[in-house]
C-alpha cells in the first residue's frame, strides 16, 4: 500500500497537477490545494486501480484527472470504514471522514474526462498530523473504529 501520485490544484472542479512531494498541514490539507481548509474533506484519495479501470473502459485519464489529491496502490478504499486512522509516510496521520460524495452538478472533470469516479470510489479525510509526503511513501491503517 503506497502513494502512486500526489496532485494539487488552485481551483476546485478542475484536474489537478501532479507533484513528487507535498506538505500536508494539520487540520488543513495539502499546502496550496483548493480543497484544503477547515472541513471534513481536507484530503481526497483514489485507488490507482480505479483510474486504470477507467482507462481500460476507454477514458483518456491519468493521475490528477479526477481531482484526487493522492492516488494509491494496494488499497480498496471503499472498504476502509469511516473513522479509520491512516498513517502516510513518516509522520502524516489522517482520519477517514467520508466515502464517496454527492455531485450536484457535472463539473469540468466530468466534461473533460467523460465520467467521474470520485462520487463512488473517492475517499475523504481530515489531517490529524501533518508532515511531508512523497510518491512511493507507504500507507498503513493504524486504527479502525470498533
Amino acid at each position: 500500500m503506497k502513494i502512486e501520485s500526489i496532485a494539487i490544484s488552485r481551483k476546485k472542479g478542475t484536474r489537478k497537477n501532479c507533484v513528487n512531494e507535498a506538505a500536508v498541514i494539520e487540520d488543513h490539507g495539502l499546502e496550496g490545494d483548493a480543497h484544503a481548509g477547515p472541513w471534513h474533506r481536507q484530503l481526497s484519495f483514489l485507488a490507482s486501480e480505479s483510474i486504470e479501470k477507467a482507462r481500460e473502459s476507454g477514458l483518456n485519464v491519468t493521475f490528477g484527472d479526477f481531482a484526487e489529491n493522492i492516488a494509491t496502490s494496494g488499497i480498496d478504499w471503499p472498504k476502509i470504514p469511516v473513522g479509520t486512522k491512516v498513517k502516510i509516510g513518516d509522520s502524516v496521520v489522517v482520519e477517514i471522514t467520508q466515502i464517496g460524495k454527492v455531485c450536484h452538478n457535472k463539473c469540468a472533470i466530468y466534461y473533460q474526462a467523460g465520467d467521474c469516479i470520485m462520487p463512488k470510489e473517492g475517499i475523504f479525510a481530515k489531517v490529524l498530523n501533518g508532515g511531508t509526503i512523497r510518491c512511493g511513501d507507504i500507507i498503513q491503517p493504524i486504527h479502525s473504529p470498533s
